[in-house]
């Protein structure tokens, strides 16, 4: 069961993706960062250098983790099927 608290955690992972790379490209921001930031958007992500879905990968674990958390901390719905 997906309950408001599992969309704010989720939600506030998000975030915390968004601030780390924002931050990240404001420390870096060069014309050469652009030029490749630019050329990384317009690629699928089956067409990513290894270490480009890596970074990628690694923020899927988080959010993997994140999910897998919360599961276990949500009510199980077979058991609140039977508490009616």
């Amino acid at each position: 069961m997906v309950t408001s608290d599992i969309i704010e955690r989720l939600a506030a992972h998000e975030h915390e993706q968004w601030a780390h790379w924002t931050r990240y490209m404001l420390d870096n921001l060069t014309e050469e960062n652009i030029a490749r930031w630019r050329q990384q958007i317009e690629t699928d992500y089956q067409d990513l250098s290894e270490s480009e879905k890596e970074s990628d990968r690694e923020w899927a674990r988080k959010a993997i983790e994140v999910a897998g958390i919360l599961a276990a901390l949500s009510p199980d719905e077979d058991a609140q099927k039977d508490d009616m």
